[in-house]
């Protein structure tokens, strides 16, 4: 079973730079679709950003694009998610996940092995 374990989270000030991480291991690393969603208070889990096999095509969603970046080192079997001008509506748990056979929706049942989350908070 891959597991995925996500770090960085924590408090930041609106404006601010944050970034994530998710080390996976138990599995094949490079051949996984990786993805971040997040799920904020009394809201549904949404897409944030997605990485297709060995780095390729990224994908990210309306309202991080241009602020958001996804990358992924195989040597370390690490997925990076760099939050660049943090505001508030960005608090939520943010989640890391894996797709064994890529996602062509970024739709939760895609994704096969999901982490437990990391809190982030952005101060107004």
């Amino acid at each position: 079973q891959v597991q995925l374990v996500e770090s960085g989270g924590g408090l930041v000030q609106a404006g601010g730079s944050l970034r994530l991480s998710c080390a996976a291991s138990g599995g094949t690393f490079s051949s996984y679709a990786m993805g971040w969603f997040r799920q904020a208070r009394g809201k549904e889990r949404e897409f944030v950003a997605g990485i297709r096999w060995r780095g390729g095509l990224t994908d990210y969603s309306d309202s991080v694009k241009g602020r958001f970046t996804i990358a992924r080192d195989s040597i370390k079997n690490t997925v990076y998610l760099q939050m660049n001008s943090r505001k508030p509506e960005d608090t939520a748990v943010y989640y890391c996940a894996a797709a064994i056979r890529s996602y062509s929706y970024a739709r939760l049942d895609e994704f096969d092995y999901w982490g437990q989350g990391t809190q982030v908070t952005v101060s107004s």
